[in-house]
């Protein structure tokens, strides 16, 4: 039986939406209140397009004393440009969909993901869907630096022009049927001149501070949003070979790669090189202990079906940030994909996400990093 989540829109915030083009020339903005996605939407709006702007009201999963995303920047930037703007409530779904499934991850030992999640699972599936259904609106922006290439021959997800801004990572979840209407503006600017313009033109949102921590966790460390007591627990800490070399705070506070904070110190550099939820241990070991060659991903999201060859050499990435990686397709079946990087990739974690690119950056396929 089908799943129903909640999707709530609630009434304009301002004006409602009363577009006068035709349905090809109306897109909703996903905007939360900053400055990539205001310029989104003045982009667009300048360009000829009807404009909807579109915040989603998310809760956020612990008490940090501060006021969660609210999105009242982004309404009223719309009330600036003269959009309409709605909120979507997805407050339970959120829950439901993201924050447990995060908890649930890190009780696993995992490292997850939630930003792709929400752009999978709520963006450009839920959300999307919901906003097709209220206004008959099939194209959806956001501000998210990566672009959508439209040629003869097809439809592509691109990463950014400026390399050291590119999210598109963060986007190869979206269903394939939906990236003939997605719409990424910001894909040809670098975020020096995406703020500039905003101040030009006058936003208020044009020198607001970017987010880096996570949205529901009222930008605060992401620990506070954990519940389950066992991932806090102290257990064994163990070298690679599981000798006993200390005690760990709770597998919540470590993560692959993790070289800070250890509680340990060594004769020489030493990492988080394995999690063990069932045992509650954690290993350390040297930078090489730590990496492989060879990836595994599971739940895909294939974009680009005729291109994942094993006879072709595609670069893959591990992580949101970094260049992708020369690598190889071992093997690609309904249960997942095996790759096989040229140069060891330093600790690859189970939760975070696999992604694959060709030649041209064009977004292939991605998955999540299994063991």
């Amino acid at each position: 039986m089908e799943t129903r989540y909640d999707i709530k829109l609630l009434p304009p915030t301002f004006s409602p939406w009363e577009p006068t083009k035709s349905v090809d020339r109306r897109v909703a903005v996903l905007m939360s209140g900053g400055v990539d996605s205001s310029m989104t939407a003045h982009l667009l709006q300048s360009a000829g397009w009807d404009v909807l702007g579109i915040t989603m009201k998310i809760p956020v999963a612990c008490d940090t004393g501060r006021r969660g995303c609210c999105g009242a920047d982004a309404a009223f930037v719309c009330n600036d440009l003269g959009l309409p703007h709605y909120f979507v409530d997805v407050t339970e779904t959120f829950h439901e969909v993201i924050i447990q499934p995060f908890r649930d991850a890190y009780s696993r030992g995992q490292t997850p993901n939630p930003c792709v999640d929400c752009n999978t699972f709520l963006k450009f599936s839920l959300v999307w869907d919901r906003l097709e259904e209220e206004f008959g609106i099939r194209q959806v922006a956001t501000g998210h630096y990566a672009q959508v290439i439209r040629d003869g021959a097809g439809v592509y997800l691109r990463r950014a022009q400026d390399p050291d801004k590119d999210q598109s990572y963060f986007l190869y979840g979206i269903p394939r049927r939906r990236l003939p209407d997605f719409l990424l503006p910001l894909g040809n600017f670098t975020k020096q001149q995406v703020r500039a313009k905003a101040a030009e033109l006058g936003l208020s949102v044009a020198q607001k501070a970017e987010s880096m921590e996570l949205c529901f966790t009222g930008e605060q460390d992401y620990r506070l949003a954990l519940e389950d007591e066992a991932a806090h627990r102290p257990g064994d800490m163990t070298d690679m070979q599981g000798r006993k070399i200390g005690v760990h705070k709770g597998i919540a506070n470590y993560t692959l790669g993790q070289r800070r904070g250890l509680g340990f110190a060594g004769g020489q550099p030493l990492y988080v090189g394995r999690i063990d939820a069932v045992t509650n241990m954690v290993a350390l070991g040297t930078r090489e202990e730590v990496s492989t060659h060879v990836v595994r991903a599971a739940c895909l999201n294939i974009l680009l079906p005729e291109s994942l060859t094993t006879d072709t050499r595609l670069f893959g990435k591990i992580r949101s940030y970094g260049d992708p990686r020369p690598c190889r397709l071992v093997d690609l079946s309904p249960d997942g994909m095996t790759v096989e990087f040229e140069q060891t990739q330093f600790a690859p974690c189970p939760g975070q996400r696999l992604v694959l690119y060709d030649e041209n950056t064009n977004v292939l396929a991605g998955g999540v990093i299994c063991v």
